[in-house]
């Protein structure tokens, strides 16, 4: 067993997962996001798609059971462990557009785009090519007859996890989210570890 790495509040980490290869993602106290994407390691124009993955699962709410899709339809990784059952696909990282416009901050943070930036710049992946990550532990409620997004406190308490299986070899860009509203209005780290 690897020992479990941590991830510091409102950061990020990138690596590579080889096809067969696990991430356990752990919220080591709870109420806690991470945000995930991912690009086929071999060509990095292929990339993790939420509208694919939730169109082809015909839910929003993605778990267990669940294959996750790139933009060409290819299974990139799949669900095999979840003790929360309740993570976000709709909502992009947060930035520092997100706490001017949403938080009206007047010095924002970079948040998770920065920190995803930052990170998979060292594989060539620019800010132009992140797109809509997979919010791991993120509460995202949706009104059935307004459409109104409401951001609430994750389900997730401490050592709740979820365990993802590369389908292919990919770069993988993980974070413990900024944003207040996502984390219940407390930042905390993130733990996760590669398993064979």
């Amino acid at each position: 067993m690897h020992q479990l790495k941590i991830i510091p509040p409102r950061s990020g980490v990138s690596f590579i997962l080889k096809k067969g290869q696990r991430l356990k993602v752990v919220d080591i106290q709870g109420e806690q996001v991470s945000d995930f994407i991912c690009y086929n390691l071999h060509d990095k124009a292929e990339y993790l798609s939420s509208g694919r993955t939730m169109d082809y699962a015909e839910t929003i709410l993605l778990t267990k059971g669940h294959y996750f899709y790139s933009n060409r339809s290819n299974i990139m990784f799949t669900m095999i462990e979840d003790t929360v059952g309740r993570h976000d696909f709709l909502l992009t990282p947060c930035s520092s557009d997100t706490f001017r416009i949403i938080y009206g901050h007047k010095e924002p943070h970079h948040g998770c785009f920065g920190n995803l930036s930052a990170v998979l710049k060292q594989y060539g992946i620019k800010p132009d090519d992140i797109a809509t990550s997979f919010n791991i532990f993120m509460h995202v409620a949706v009104d059935s007859e307004t459409g109104k997004i409401s951001v609430l406190p994750p389900k997730s308490k401490a050592g709740d996890h979820v365990t993802l299986q590369a389908n292919m070899d990919i770069i993988v860009g993980l974070t413990a989210c900024s944003a207040e509203m996502s984390n219940n209005y407390s930042f905390k780290p993130i733990g996760y570890q590669v398993e064979e």
